[in-house]
């Protein structure tokens, strides 16, 4: 016996149209697909196919159904066989037959029946005398009577034994299956809501699965709202408030908005916004966000603009990013400080609501800025810890190109932060290549500075990034100037290396950056022995591939130092917060090792790269520094 939970999972894994077109020729048309009926003969399409909706459609012969009718009606298949061959192809493992399984789907039925009788009678209360306080509740949030009523307000009476009165005609082990009674060890059961305005929690077909109360006593202790505990029918993982209403007004925006709980939905609902969803008071998981990916491409998350709807934010969005696709996101929308959507909507009225619904910021962008205001950002350290937090989310990303074009733009984003541009320095006269006379008196470089240079990049120096460094931004001088800041920080805290960068930094406006020969420098200095270790120091790369690999040289290069001094200081808290310095000190050391294999890694490629260029040259010889381990 296949439980209709079972089916609806089926169902909901496999795409309509997909299935479909095999066997029928299918045209887009808008959100749905058409056909002429392969039920019946006709010269013009009026069979629909919808995969929002789960069915198709003919407007000719009346033929309708879902996937699984499909499988039946036209090709021809047994029901058990389509489910089975559509389970195979859905990666789902058809439940075996069992003896209990009937009376499983029996008790789920009953369960049902259960809920849609405490529904009743949840309604009933409102109306009644015990209702008053729930009513004056209602109009006080400005609740009309068809809000009231569509959404299926109820009132739960104080009285912890009022339900099983009411609904007598059910055993009581149903009613506490169902999460309306409490059993604790051998007490008498009681009722699980009490003195709370009730409301239905539905599934995708509109069928009450649960419920929703709000306490009304503001001087009790109990739980503000209370949701049913997980039953057969009710998993709140998996379930969306509003959803069966929302899917169809989603069809018609091309949007649906996710907000923090169910009183926020209707009260947008009440304004005239009806694709609102909310989670049943949790993060969102990983099925409701599936969910949510069928109905739109970039459903757009609404939180409170306090530190509460942050936290928030920063949850769905940890959450999210190991399941991001190729063209599904998210959007995030932060109220004003102190604002929910009713607070908002009442104030400034529903236009402003729908203001900030149209512009909502990227799932990067709000990621971004929420790391960048976590912490103070006051030293080389704190920027330093900055960049591992956002590396850390990065990692969780799961598909290769989308985690590529994370870690490019957030370091772009840090790289402006932590390296503003300086005032720019004085203009200083180009050298006349051409005419070999400069334009005014611009001292050449030293032959000690050349000399300091050339012995770094040619061997002096047992730092293989940084002398690879030095020898790219000889064959690209105009990288100089694009990332002077971060280098001369560098030139600072390096003391073996500073004062050769330092040289060439002085050399930047000398160097010709359009000269044939890979390295055009002042007289005395030499180029480089290009060891092929790195695409920019090899010829024929790319340049604009090559600029890429020497921006990332140099972040991991100018990293390394703050990496260091960040460990030394959480060394030096190990007196007086030996937790947090060691759990510090230990992602900082894991950031440090990431970085070192990020450069084994780049060089690896390279040196295979070279090698192969240079298979077909019987000099070619090997270079025993390529295996050399990297500082």
């Amino acid at each position: 016996m296949l439980s209709p939970q079972w089916l609806d999972e089926l169902r909901a894994r496999i795409t309509l149209s997909s299935v479909i077109s095999r066997t029928t020729k299918l045209q887009k048309a808008g959100h749905e697909w058409k056909a002429c009926c392969p039920f019946h003969n006709e010269k013009s399409p009026s069979f629909t196919v919808s995969d929002q909706k789960g069915f198709y459609h003919c407007f000719g012969c009346g033929a309708h159904g879902d996937v699984i009718r499909w499988m039946t009606d036209q090709r021809g298949l047994s029901f058990m066989d389509a489910v089975k061959e559509l389970a195979a192809e859905a990666g789902m493992e058809v439940p075996a037959p069992d003896p209990r399984a009937a009376q499983q789907a029996e008790q789920r039925a009953s369960l049902n029946d259960v809920c849609e009788a405490a529904q009743q009678w949840f309604v009933a209360n409102l109306a009644g005398e015990r209702g008053t306080k729930a009513r004056e509740y209602l109009a006080s949030r400005g609740f009309n009577s068809r809000t009231v009523e569509r959404f299926g307000f109820g009132y739960a009476p104080v009285d912890r034994q009022a339900m099983k009165a009411a609904l007598s005609h059910f055993e009581e082990p149903l009613l506490i299956e169902a999460g309306l009674r409490i059993a604790v060890d051998d007490k008498e059961p009681y009722d699980r809501f009490r003195d709370r305005l009730m409301l239905p929690i539905q599934d995708a077909r509109g069928r009450v699965i649960g419920f929703g109360g709000r306490i009304l006593d503001s001087d009790t202790k109990a739980p503000k709202y209370l949701n049913s505990p997980d039953t057969p029918l009710f998993d709140k993982g998996r379930t969306l408030y509003n959803l069966h209403r929302a899917g169809p007004a989603s069809r018609q925006t091309n949007r649906v908005i996710v907000v923090e709980g169910y009183m926020d939905v209707i009260a947008l609902s009440a304004a005239g916004i009806e694709d609102a969803v909310a989670p049943m008071g949790t993060a969102l998981t990983e099925r409701q966000l599936g969910l949510l990916w069928r109905m739109v491409d970039t459903p757009v998350l609404c939180f409170d603009g306090d530190s509460a709807g942050q936290r928030a934010a920063m949850r769905a969005i940890s959450r999210a990013l190991p399941l991001l696709q190729p063209g599904k996101t998210l959007g995030i929308v932060h109220l004003p400080a102190g604002l929910d959507p009713d607070d908002l909507i009442k104030q400034s009225g529903v236009q402003a609501m729908e203001d900030l619904l149209v512009s909502p910021s990227t799932l990067l962008d709000t990621l971004w800025n929420a790391e960048r205001d976590a912490h103070p950002l006051n030293t080389p350290e704190d920027k330093a810890g900055l960049k591992a937090r956002l590396m850390a989310h990065v990692d969780a990303i799961e598909h290769s190109d989308i985690k590529a074009l994370y870690r490019r733009e957030l370091l772009e984003k840090f790289s402006a932060f932590a390296f503003p541009p300086r005032a720019p320095r004085p203009a200083r006269a180009q050298r006349d290549w051409k005419s070999g006379f400069a334009k005014s008196a611009t001292p050449p470089l030293s032959p000690e500075a050349a000399n300091r240079l050339r012995k770094v990049i040619e061997g002096g120096s047992r730092d293989i990034l940084a002398s690879a460094v030095l020898a790219g931004l000889l064959r690209f001088p105009d990288q100089i100037a694009a990332h002077a800041d971060e280098l001369s920080r560098f030139a600072v805290a390096d003391k073996k290396i500073g004062p050769a960068l330092d040289s060439l930094i002085e050399a930047a406006e000398m160097l010709d950056p359009g000269a044939k020969t890979p390295i055009s420098a002042p007289a005395g200095l030499s180029a480089p022995l290009d060891k092929a270790r790195f695409a920019f120091l090899r010829e024929g790369t790319d340049p604009h591939e090559a600029r890429e690999v020497l921006a990332e040289a140099i972040s991991l290069l100018v990293e390394r130092p703050a990496l260091e001094a960040a460990i030394s200081a959480a060394t030096a808290r190990f007196a007086i917060d030996p937790e947090g310095a060691f759990a510090e000190q230990k992602r900082l050391r894991e950031r440090m090792l990431e970085n070192q294999q990020r450069l084994g890694q780049m060089a690896s490629k390279r040196a295979a790269g070279a090698a192969h260029d240079n298979s077909g040259d019987p000099q070619a010889g090997g270079n025993s520094e390529a295996d050399e381990t990297t500082d």
